[in-house]
C-alpha cells in the first residue's frame, strides 16, 4: 500500500487526485488530522486514518500496511518541523515501509540562508540514516510562496519586496504529477532527486511584469531595504519568527540558492512544466 500523509493540504491531495491516474484505489492510503476533511477520499474507495507527527502512537495504526510511505512536510520551522519529520519518518520504517519518501526542497542545505532549507536539509539527513531506501523530492520552490505578496497587487498598482535573485518557482500541479509517477513505480530515485522544477528562473521583477500584463494594468516592483521590510512586516503584528521567515526567502534568493533549473520534471511528468504566464494566472484567479 502507498500510504500519502498530508492528504488534505495543497499538495498532499493532488498527489492522491493523481495516484488515482495510476493505480488502483485500495492500494492507496492517506493520512491527516481530521479524517474528516478526507472524506471525498473514503468515498472513493480510499484508506482513511487519522495520524498526527505530534502523536507517534497514531501511526503503527496509519502506516499499517505500508510499502512506502510519502512524507509530506509540515508546516513548522526549526526543531520543531524536524522533530515531526523524524517521528513520521521512524514511524514508517517501524511499520515496515519498504521506502519513505519525504518532500524536501529544491534548495536544501544546511547552510541556506532560509530556514525551511536548513529544515529540509536535516531531515534529509534523518532519512539518510533510517535504515531503509528512501527518496527525498527536491521540490522546487512553489508559486504559491511568491504570489503571495502579489495579493494586493491589483488594488495598489505595485509589489514592494527586498531585492531578490532568480527562483525556479515550479506549479503544485507539475510537482503532484510527478510524485504521483514515482510513486507508482514509474521510475524510482534513491536518495535526493534532482531539483524539481519548472524551466525558467524568474524574478519578482518577471512576476511583476507578467502580472502586469494578465491584469492589463501596470504593477511596479518596489525595491524596500531589508531592515524596513522586517519591521514593516513585524508593525504589522507578524511574529518576529515570521519576518525572519519571509526576509530570509528574499536573501536566499538574492545568493542564488534557487535559481537552478533541471529537465527532470518535464521527463517526469511527460510535457514541458507549467511556464510563469500560467502559473501566475492560475494564482491570480485562486486569489481573486
Amino acid at each position: 500500500m502507498i500510504i500519502v500523509t498530508g492528504a488534505t493540504g495543497q499538495l498532499g491531495g493532488r498527489i492522491v487526485e493523481r495516484l488515482l491516474t495510476r493505480v488502483p484505489a485500495e492500494r492507496i492510503g492517506v493520512t491527516a488530522r481530521d479524517p474528516g476533511r478526507a472524506q471525498h477520499f473514503a468515498d472513493r474507495g480510499i484508506r482513511v486514518r487519522p495520524a498526527d507527527f505530534a502523536d507517534p502512537a497514531s501511526l503503527p495504526h496509519a502506516f499499517e500496511g505500508a510499502a512506502q510511505v510519502l512524507v509530506v512536510s509540515v508546516d513548522g520551522l526549526g526543531e520543531q518541523a524536524v522533530r515531526a519529520h523524524r517521528t513520521a519518518i521512524d514511524g514508517a520504517v517501524a511499520a515496515g515501509a519498504q521506502r519513505v519518501l519525504y518532500t524536501s526542497h529544491a534548495g536544501a542545505n544546511p547552510d541556506s540562508h532560509f530556514q525551511p532549507c536548513r529544515d529540509h536539509a536535516a531531515t534529509e539527513e534523518i532519512l539518510r540514516t533510517c535504515g531503509v531506501p528512501y527518496t527525498a523530492l527536491r521540490n522546487g520552490f512553489y508559486i504559491t510562496s511568491a504570489l503571495y505578496w502579489f495579493a494586493h497587487a491589483a488594488s495598489s498598482g505595485s509589489v514592494a519586496v527586498p531585492a531578490d535573485g532568480p527562483v525556479a518557482w515550479t506549479a503544485h500541479d507539475d510537482l503532484a504529477e510527478a510524485i504521483a509517477a514515482i510513486l507508482a513505480g514509474e521510475t524510482t530515485f534513491d536518495g535526493p532527486t534532482p531539483p524539481l522544477t519548472a524551466a525558467r528562473a524568474a524574478t519578482f521583477t518577471d512576476l511583476a511584469a507578467h502580472t502586469s500584463s494578465l491584469l492589463n494594468r501596470d504593477i511596479d516592483r518596489i525595491t524596500v531595504p531589508d531592515n524596513e521590510f522586517r519591521d514593516q512586516l513585524t508593525s504589522s503584528g507578524l511574529p518576529a519568527e515570521l519576518a525572519d521567515l519571509f526576509l530570509g526567502m528574499f536573501t536566499a534568493a538574492r545568493a542564488g540558492e534557487f535559481a537552478t533549473v533541471d529537465p527532470t520534471l518535464e521527463k517526469l511528468i511527460g510535457r514541458a512544466p507549467m511556464d510563469l504566464d500560467a502559473m501566475v494566472r492560475d494564482q491570480l484567479a485562486a486569489q481573486a
